[in-house]
């Protein structure tokens, strides 16, 4: 990592610094307009969800900082982590054993050794492919054919999501850019940013102001919400533009086609706690849900904003 892209993510980091200090001094302001002796739980989520981000924050900034391998590495403990949490809420027998361990221990550690190699045409296509055909016939081999085709679906649908969905954001890395550089790795900080800035503005605006709900057997998101959260990132991606080769309107409209994204991906997974009769996929942090309430967002924006910036930018 060059000198000068060290030092833009320190700048970055510390801009990232200030952002948090301002909504957590925002936070401490809400909560002083509640009445004493009461409790708004809207401020309360958005102030625990700010205390999340500190440390999410930090997390990202570390890896960031340590280069490519650290970046990856993180991922792919996410994914390990996120699918996990999946698999808790899914129907599986003695004969899915075998799957899940390949899943784990085999399909998993080898789409992240392809993107660390830069092998695109490969990690684009080994899970949705290779993947989910090897883990049918090894299910199948175990004989045991009770709700076959949802156990395997659930497996095949979880890899999809917590491995290969996810392991798009370092895949940024491999991006090649126009001058040359290693500043591909600010990709993955804008995608991080206009994200997550994209959704904690859609959730304060979306419970406070917001009227018209998107899904109102699903999620609380409200079209006021939404449109916030959506006009929000792409300031942010404006205002970032300068770390893309993107251009000031086409970081926007890159931060737009992320937030948009996100938001159905958040959508999505409601349906899916919902189905499952659970509020969060687990309690690793407290009052936020686990690594999937976390990425919800950003799981169903990542393969789109990667295959995105290639095809436009590429």
């Amino acid at each position: 990592m060059t000198d000068q892209t060290t030092l833009d993510i320190l700048l970055l980091s510390l801009a990232v610094i200030g952002i948090l200090v301002a909504l957590t001094i925002l936070g401490v302001f809400l909560r002083m307009r509640v009445p004493y002796g009461g409790t708004n739980p809207v401020i309360e989520a958005f102030v625990v969800r700010v205390h999340t981000w500190w440390g999410l924050t930090i997390i990202l900034a570390l890896a960031v900082l340590s280069g490519r391998i650290g970046v990856i590495l993180l991922f792919a403990f996410v994914s390990f982590a996120a699918l996990r949490e999946f698999l808790t809420f899914t129907i599986k027998h003695r004969a899915d054993h075998l799957s899940l361990v390949i899943g784990f221990f085999v399909i998993l550690p080898l789409q992240y050794l392809f993107v660390a190699l830069d092998w695109t045409a490969l990690f684009t296509v080994f899970i949705p492919v290779y993947g989910f055909l090897l883990l049918p016939i090894v299910s199948a081999f175990r004989g045991e054919p009770d709700k076959f085709l949802v156990r395997v679906a659930e497996t095949q649908w979880g890899l999809m999501i917590c491995v290969y969905c996810i392991s798009h954001v370092p895949a940024l890395l491999t991006y090649d850019m126009p001058d040359g550089s290693d500043r591909s790795i600010l990709l993955i900080v804008f995608f991080a940013m206009v994200v997550q800035l994209g959704d904690l503005f859609e959730y304060y605006a979306g419970r406070k102001f917001g009227r018209r709900k998107i899904a109102p057997n699903l999620s609380p998101k409200t079209v006021g919400g939404v449109v916030t959260g959506v006009l929000a990132a792409s300031a942010v991606g404006a205002i970032l533009s300068w770390i893309t080769p993107f251009g000031v309107l086409g970081a926007a409209s890159m931060a737009a086609l992320a937030s948009v994204t996100g938001i159905f991906g958040t959508v999505v997974f409601a349906a899916i706690k919902r189905d499952r009769g659970v509020k969060d996929w687990s309690h690793l942090i407290p009052g936020q849900g686990g690594f999937l309430d976390q990425l919800d967002s950003v799981i169903f924006a990542a393969p789109v904003f990667f295959h995105v910036t290639h095809l436009v930018w590429g």
